[in-house]
């Protein structure tokens, strides 16, 4: 019994620890994707993804993604916005790359970071010199 409340301690503490880690890492990406803005309107496909986001400092979650200035998918495809769209997966990531600036997704424990150049063009957004190493021409 006292085996199993250390593993399931551990699990949640490990897990929290992830979460924080995702949470800033989408702090840093919104706000570089949106630095002129002062209060970023977000939308998301999963509730979770929502509310990691607008517990974020100077992000307000709003109803339609129509209204949001970064808009998060997960699952959904073919989402109407003028939002800057990101996804949190692979897939979703190739399936919609004519219209995503970039994805963040875990793979094999770690996290992974993608912006796609031709989209960041077309929503003239000017990446900081510490995230260019994420940028890539292709999947």
């Amino acid at each position: 019994m006292r085996h199993l409340l250390t593993l399931l301690l551990l699990t949640t503490l490990l897990f929290a620890s992830d979460i924080k880690t995702e949470q800033k890492i989408y702090g840093v990406i919104i706000h570089a994707l949106l630095p002129d803005k002062d209060e970023i309107k977000v939308w998301s496909d999963t509730a979770s993804k929502e509310a990691l986001l607008a517990s974020l400092q100077g992000v307000k979650s709003v109803a339609s993604p129509k209204d949001a200035d970064f808009v998060l998918l997960s699952k959904q495809k073919n989402i109407s916005t003028d939002g800057i769209k990101f996804v949190t997966n692979f897939q979703l990531l190739e399936s919609e790359q004519k219209s995503v600036v970039g994805g963040f997704f875990w793979q094999k424990g770690r996290p992974n970071i993608l912006f796609l150049r031709d989209n960041l063009k077309k929503h003239n957004i000017e990446l900081p010199l510490s995230m260019q190493e994420y940028v890539e021409d292709a999947l």
